[in-house]
């Protein structure tokens, strides 16, 4: 165990030392202590002036973050924007495969079109005449199936195989005119 040892100091610096101390709750050797450890391990001499010491730490600190700075500047030049540019090209999106890629801007004029004259040449229809369209195409989708069933091939003894159609000479006219029309 430690002993204790005295120091004579002056009245008004034990009454200042003694708030101070209250301030952390601690005993005088504590205090004391923690003072003496704040000064070694800042590198601080109580006879320099404080403000020029810590102007020096923060150039210290300054050119250390400087430095930091360069280095990542540097990386990001020579190693991360490559990349980037290489993946952004990779998948078109750079301004140098744009280029490449985008036609050139052709102009043209506007024209005031009616709805109709507009479907005509976008080479729409109405859902009205889409709905007739495809009711006219089933039902001659249902003629055709009827008129194949109709056909048989004959094979002949002699000669090569033929096709023959069951219907009369009327409904073959019929069906003529239908899908010429």
């Amino acid at each position: 165990m430690d002993g204790f040892g005295t120091i004579r100091l002056h009245d008004r610096t034990i009454k200042r030392f003694k708030g101070f101390s209250r301030k952390f709750k601690s005993s005088y050797s504590e205090t004391l202590e923690a003072v003496m450890d704040f000064f070694e391990w800042h590198g601080i001499q109580p006879s320099n002036r404080y403000a020029e010491q810590i102007n020096k730490e923060e150039q210290k600190t300054r050119k250390r973050v400087e430095a930091t700075i360069a280095i990542i500047r540097n990386i990001e030049k020579t190693q991360t924007l490559p990349t980037n540019i290489m993946l952004e090209a990779l998948f078109g999106k750079h301004e140098i495969v744009r280029k490449r890629k985008e036609p050139k801007l052709v102009e043209t004029k506007f024209e005031k079109l009616t709805r109709e004259e507009w479907n005509k040449k976008e080479n729409k229809v109405s859902r009205i005449k889409y709905d007739q369209l495809k009711e006219k195409n089933d039902s001659n989708m249902e003629i055709i199936l009827n008129t194949l069933n109709k056909v048989q091939k004959i094979e002949p003894r002699f000669g090569k195989p033929y096709l023959k159609i069951e219907i009369s000479p009327m409904e073959l006219a019929k069906l003529k005119r239908q899908f010429t029309n």
